[in-house]
């Protein structure tokens, strides 16, 4: 665009126009003749400086509507045309005092006028009606939620709303889901930078942190539709980047999976893969195994990358032990056994990866380890030729006091574990029947019937037994042929079942005999046998 600044230099100076091309021209202003002044980046382009030239050869008069305020206000701020000027307004007087009727505006108009600031930034930031929009903008949205109340879900990924009475229709879940969402595809339309403004001010303005991670998420699912590789890319780091900045309780763990799956082809950037890593990590409790079943990377030949797993929990534990509720660690456990037991087969899989899973959380987070066994025992079927020594390693894993008694049984058959391992399993379960022939004594402690002898018989019998089992745990030769040893093994097991099943029959037995005594105070009966 040209301007011959002769013919413009009586208009221009009337209606502050002047000063910013005097501070353009400098010292050539008046000598030299026909001089051509081009605003590269003038706002809006020509389109926008005819419409200030009308407002100049129009004495001062131009018509403002939310559909050009931003425009010139833009231009006024660029062109400095803020001097006071004889019987009328200057252009920026009258585009901020047509601003203050902002309030009074619709959305659509609101909407359209933050459009425009989009396209004319940098100079709409500086000239300050860009934050005036937001302002309006985000506070219409917060004044919408106070007044039609949606509270987000205890699950951030559902869809609808929930509410204490189970008489709500689907219609009613859709309406209320609706009610706090609606905003969303018309602020799809903004670009990333001002989409960034909009969230940090909702966090300013104490905004559901739920709803704010469901649009963030929303706003990315609509733009990668068209967006290229590099647009993807920004689009994902700068999304990561304020949802971390959330409570990241109420952030969907699942959603969280998805952008994870698709960060491998955009080359994110490594601080932003922690970041997103962290969050999945402290959301653990809420994955599924599909979640966790994630391809390894190129060049490696893990089926899965446990790897990232383990990155996992360790963001899970990260804030320690004691302050992780035990609800969230029993279930993470849970989701780790099923995942250990997925992986075991892949005969890539290191022994120091898959004894890092079985370590990973600490024993108090199973109540049995049943599920590890059988993931050991597969573990140790697909990796046949692993040392006794790096046999031994991996069984370590295991909490024998935490295995049931087929487990136990099954493992002392087991040829793929070292002997030491099933010596281990013998002697948790005599520490099991010690026990609990200590607290069948303590529960009945003297209680006169015709079966007393043969019940001590019986329990000098299972002592001795479990005495046994003890003596030849301690002597036993772990490098004796391993037939021979599991055998007599087998032999000690089957005898500590059977103890126990007497034991078990002894403490039914004698709760009956107590209830029976409680019942007939005042007459005699008599006592059943205890002993056949």
């Amino acid at each position: 665009m040209s301007l011959v600044i002769l013919k413009w230099m009586s208009m221009a100076k009337r209606f502050s126009l002047w000063t910013r091309i005097s501070k353009l021209l400098g010292k050539y202003s008046g000598v030299v003749k026909n001089l051509k002044v081009i605003f590269h980046d003038f706002p809006g382009g020509a389109g926008s400086f005819e419409l200030v030239a009308r407002f100049c050869y129009n004495n001062g008069k131009i018509e403002i509507s939310p559909s050009n305020l931003s425009l010139l206000h833009s231009i006024a701020h660029f062109m400095e045309m803020n001097k006071p000027v004889s019987g009328t307004l200057n252009l920026l007087e009258q585009a901020e005092k047509s601003l203050e009727e902002i309030r009074y505006w619709t959305w659509s108009e609101l909407l359209l006028a933050l459009k425009q600031c989009q396209d004319l930034l940098p100079v709409s930031n500086s000239s300050g009606i860009l934050q005036k929009c937001l302002d309006s903008l985000v506070g219409r949205l917060v004044l919408a939620g106070e007044t039609s109340p949606c509270p987000s879900t205890s699950s951030p990924d559902s869809s609808g709303i929930r509410f204490s009475s189970d008489t709500r229709s689907t219609e009613s879940l859709k309406s209320s889901s609706f009610r706090a969402t609606w905003w969303f595809e018309d602020l799809a339309a903004l670009n990333l930078d001002l989409v960034e403004m909009v969230t940090k001010l909702m966090l300013s303005r104490r905004f559901d942190h739920a709803i704010i991670s469901r649009f963030l998420f929303y706003y990315q699912k609509s733009r990668f539709v068209l967006a290229t590789s590099d647009e993807k890319q920004k689009i994902t780091e700068t999304i990561v980047r304020q949802l971390h900045s959330l409570d990241r309780s109420v952030i969907s763990c699942k959603s969280l999976f998805g952008t994870l799956r698709v960060s491998p082809h955009l080359n994110i950037s490594k601080c932003c893969r922690n970041k997103l890593e962290s969050m999945i990590g402290s959301l653990l409790d809420q994955a599924t195994l599909d979640n966790l079943l994630i391809p390894s990377p190129s060049g490696s030949n893990h089926q899965y990358d446990v790897n990232l797993v383990l990155r996992f929990l360790k963001s899970f534990l990260d804030k320690g032990i004691c302050r992780v509720p035990f609800i969230q660690l029993k279930k993470v456990a849970t989701l780790m056994d099923l995942y250990i037991t997925e992986v075991a087969p892949d005969p890539y899989l290191k022994p120091s990866k898959f004894i890092a899973l079985v370590k990973a959380l600490p024993d108090s987070a199973r109540d049995s380890y049943d599920s590890i066994y059988h993931s050991v025992d597969m573990y140790l079927q697909v990796h046949a030729g692993l040392s006794d020594e790096e046999k031994i390693h991996i069984c370590c894993g295991l909490n024998y006091e935490k295995l049931s008694s087929e487990a136990c049984i099954h493992l002392a058959q087991n040829k793929r574990f070292p002997s030491k391992s099933a010596v281990q399993a013998l002697i948790s379960q005599h520490s099991k029947l010690k026990n609990l022939l200590q607290e069948t004594n303590q529960t009945n402690p003297s209680i006169e019937s015709p079966c007393s002898f043969p019940d001590t018989d019986t329990k000098d019998k299972k002592d001795e037994a479990c005495d046994q089992i003890v003596l030849y745990a301690g002597r036993l030769d772990i490098s004796a042929e391993n037939e021979k040893l599991r055998a007599h093994l087998q032999g000690m097991q089957w005898r500590v079942l059977e103890l126990e099943k007497v034991c078990k029959k002894m403490q039914t037995q004698m709760t009956k005999i107590m209830k029976s005594r409680l019942s007939s105070q005042n007459s005699a009966r008599s006592l059943p046998r205890l002993c056949s």
